[in-house]
């Protein structure tokens, strides 16, 4: 268990942490000291990975119906994360490596992963739960595209060959087939009450 947690470290490190290794490696020296860049991507980071690690908690009927006092508490701490990590997410796609393609696909997803948040919580202060359930999976599926970029990134480079084509396809990849899911998911949903 300690080899893994200090690989995780590593790993986490040389891809966040150091500007010569991994997504950082493509930005311009300027960039990087710039503290307005720099504070909006480790708490779009920080956030999303929050987000991330607690969101699929929700998603336990066990849960809301033993303690829901805890569902709520957990939610909001989700809903601050995911406006922290989306905002932040949405500055930072303006400067993503790639070029337009990359930023308007980064940009879209945080967009796209603040609308369904806020209307999730909308729809559960007008007490509508089933559409607020709609709007948490279509969010947690949003917050899942930190999980798929990382799984297709690899395929799609060793594919081409090349980073930067693969990193503009998984800046759309990595989101649009999560909601697709979410929607056949809800759609199912819908039919089986």
């Amino acid at each position: 268990m300690q080899k893994v947690g200090k690989k995780t470290l590593f790993l986490f490190k040389n891809q966040y942490l150091h500007d010569r290794f991994g997504l950082l490696a493509s930005k311009t020296p300027e960039l990087l000291a710039d503290l307005t860049w720099k504070i909006p991507f480790y708490a779009h980071i920080i956030f999303g990975g929050l987000a991330l690690l607690v969101g699929w908690t929700q998603f336990s009927a066990k849960l809301r119906t033993k303690n829901p006092s805890l569902h709520q508490k957990i939610g909001w701490f989700y809903i601050i994360s995911v406006l922290v990590s989306g905002i932040s997410g949405i500055y930072i796609g303006f400067f993503a490596t790639g070029g337009i393609v990359s930023a308007l696909g980064f940009i879209s997803l945080g967009v796209v992963w603040l609308y369904f948040t806020i209307m999730a919580f909308l729809f559960v202060r007008q007490k509508n739960i089933l559409a607020h359930q709609k709007m948490m999976v279509y969010s947690f599926s949003a917050c899942f595209a930190a999980v798929t970029l990382r799984i297709w990134l690899p395929i799609l480079s060793a594919t081409f060959g090349e980073f930067m084509t693969a990193y503009r396809i998984v800046a759309w990849l990595c989101w649009i087939p999560n909601l697709l899911f979410a929607y056949f998911w809800n759609r199912n949903k819908v039919k089986n009450n």
